[in-house]
């Protein structure tokens, strides 16, 4: 019994760290939540769009690109 459940968890971890081949790199919505900023409402981008504005960085080369609606109200 006790060798049955041994090879259950060796095939059990052998299927969670397969990579299946021509694939490399993160998952695709891993990427895209790592890009995001902002309360995930904007992309992290080297240069914003036409209609979004920069808030604030999210590292030291790129900027975090949001859409205006999506911004907080500035009081003064």
């Amino acid at each position: 019994m006790a060798t049955r459940s041994v090879l259950l968890a060796l095939v059990v971890l052998d299927l969670l760290f397969y990579v299946p081949p021509g694939r490399s790199g993160p998952n695709v919505y891993i990427q895209k939540l790592f890009a995001s900023c902002w309360r995930l409402r904007g992309s992290c981008r080297q240069k914003c769009l036409k209609k979004e504005e920069y808030h604030i960085l999210c590292d030291t080369t790129r900027l975090c690109c949001v859409n205006p609606q999506h911004l907080p109200i500035l009081t003064g």
